[in-house]
């Protein structure tokens, strides 16, 4: 018989969600091991453009307190990252041309990441900060008791935690349903004649520059928004009208050879049916992290910050009330005896 592994925290998750989470926790003094079915960051967190857009005016109005929170935990966030990964994660912009669909345009003081730089630091500062980092489990079966929550990987280990996160994106298969939504994206070389130093976003598309780094001198174009599982398949149709709409607010990128694609890819948002995420208990000793849609970079620190305040059993520092999980699941909560997060 395999031991069984103890720590305060279980995460089921290791996105930039569920990393984000264990670093915070892990700096409040309790033990974290977090579980993914792949390998850490292999979902939507490295496919986003990380734009910290705040104040964009396509938020749900629900959504602006806990966004404009993330935004002034990040430089810390990011700073503490650093310290711990040996990594510094630059912003690439700090300002935002917002056009309107009246035709006029605002500015922004908003930053932006490269969400793969930040994934780098953030999974080896996990790593030398002593969490338990555990991938490839295919299926855990879960057991709960007045003490926690027994978890049981299909392979390897149990562990017994205190409480349970689930944190696994699109891939969480529960109440309440978090659904995949595709979006598909490219990447061009912007023209010598053209320095883009700001993300330029209207409600059908944005353009992120990387500035700094191993992606500087081009920009992300996207993004589609698809009903279409887990597909993550890329469309040169689609790639083309992506471009297309950007030339309609910098006609420099029209070119292929001016603005050549340098790659492109296709990313799974996790979606609730209200395009809010889901941060808080669940019942019993299982709580989640989920459903951030559009903002996972964005909401990163936040989700982290309120969801260690709420297991540590203090008052967050935002209501959490549009957050709630019981507000799809009130009238259908089963309690779980099986929990797959199987990456088709």
């Amino acid at each position: 018989m395999k031991p069984v592994l103890t720590y305060d925290i279980g995460i089921a998750g290791a996105g930039i969600i569920g990393l984000s989470l264990a670093l915070e926790l892990n700096a409040r003094g309790a033990s974290v091991a977090v579980l993914d079915a792949r390998a850490a960051l292999g979902g939507a967190s490295t496919a986003a453009a990380g734009m910290l857009a705040a104040d964009d005016p396509h938020h749900p109005p629900q959504l602006h307190q806990l966004a404009r929170y993330s935004v002034s935990l990040y430089d810390r966030f990011l700073a503490n990252i650093a310290q711990r990964s040996g990594l510094a994660v630059p912003y690439q912009t700090h300002t935002t041309i917002q056009y309107q669909d009246d035709g006029s345009s605002l500015t922004l003081a908003e930053k932006s990441v490269d969400p793969r730089q930040l994934a780098a630091a953030a999974l080896e500062a996990a790593r030398r900060s002593g969490i338990r980092l555990i991938e490839h489990c295919r299926e855990l079966q879960l057991d709960e008791d007045a003490s926690g929550i027994r978890v049981q990987p299909l392979h390897g280990s149990p562990l017994h935690a205190r409480s349970l996160v689930h944190a696994s994106g699109a891939w969480y298969r529960g109440t309440p349903a978090i659904a995949p939504r595709k979006g598909q994206m490219l990447r061009v070389g912007i023209p010598a004649s053209m320095p883009l130093h700001a993300v330029h976003r209207s409600s059908s598309i944005y353009i992120v520059p990387r500035t700094h780094g191993p992606q500087a001198g081009s920009a992300l174009i996207g993004a589609t928004e698809e009903d279409a599982g887990f597909d993550v398949r890329v469309a040169q149709s689609d790639l083309d009208q992506l471009r297309s709409r950007a030339a309609a607010l910098l006609p420099e990128l029209a070119s292929p050879h001016a603005a050549p694609q340098l790659e492109a890819w296709a990313g799974l948002r996790p979606a609730t049916a209200d395009r809010l995420p889901v941060i808080g208990r669940l019942s019993g000793h299982q709580w989640i992290a989920g459903g951030h849609f559009r903002n996972g970079i964005l909401l990163a620190p936040a989700t982290a910050f309120v969801l260690a305040d709420l297991l540590d059993g203090k008052v967050p520092a935002v209501d959490l009330s549009s957050f709630n999980p019981r507000r799809e699941m009130d009238r259908v909560f089963a309690h779980p005896v099986r929990y797959s997060i199987t990456r088709p």
